[in-house]
């Protein structure tokens, strides 16, 4: 595997790629091209060719790829065949949604714990997960090996949280707020942030 070479955007296609085979797996269909992966994902096969291709030979000339192996080799290179326990900050609309959706999640990256400020949200039920004090955030994900943060609170909160996850030993964070985070350079930081990605929609609009 060329670690060294492999940029963030090929990292950011292979669950896209992901999603695709299993819906292929769920039809039985075994063998899938890249052209047939390009056409349906509107990339260019070559990109695809070239992506998968760093990180091992997956596919066969003339027959494409096996559709079970490969989803075997993509989980694996995205560590989805190990469990990794998630923890989520900020009890409000977003945060439910990001809860109700858990059970249509894997078994092993699912949110285990969700937390908030307001004690007015303490015990509430959240999917199948109780909502805990702030207070309880770093024992919680120490005892449940959490690995991954996310945060769903105001901007004005959103950097307290994020500390109070990397004192506690997460080592990556989804952030909703809007507003960018700092965190020690071994913690990863993906933003996902609704109304930047609208905007930029808007400039593409005649």
């Amino acid at each position: 595997m060329k670690t060294e070479k492999i940029s963030e955007a090929v990292v950011r296609r292979l669950p896209i790629y992901l999603r695709y085979l299993n819906s292929l797996a769920m039809k039985n269909v075994m063998t899938v091209s890249s052209q047939e992966l390009g056409q349906k994902l509107d990339l260019n096969p070559a990109q695809i060719r070239k992506d998968l291709a760093y990180f091992g030979e997956f596919g066969k000339k003339g027959i494409g790829y096996d559709v079970g192996y490969l989803i075997e080799k993509i989980r694996q290179i995205l560590k989805l065949d190990r469990h990794i326990p998630v923890a989520l900050v900020g009890a409000g609309n977003l945060g439910r949604a990001l809860c109700n959706y858990n059970i249509y999640l894997r078994e092993e990256m699912k949110i285990v714990a969700v937390f908030d400020a307001s004690p007015g949200k303490w015990g509430e039920t959240m999917g199948n997960l109780t909502v805990q004090p702030m207070s309880e955030l770093a024992e919680t994900i120490r005892r449940l090996g959490v690995r991954i943060g996310i945060i769903t609170v105001p901007a004005m909160e959103a950097q307290n949280v994020a500390n109070s996850f990397v004192a506690a030993g997460i080592e990556a964070v989804l952030n909703f707020a809007p507003v960018i985070i700092k965190v020690p350079n071994e913690v990863r930081v993906h933003h996902a942030d609704f109304t930047a990605e609208l905007q930029s929609l808007a400039y593409y609009l005649d």
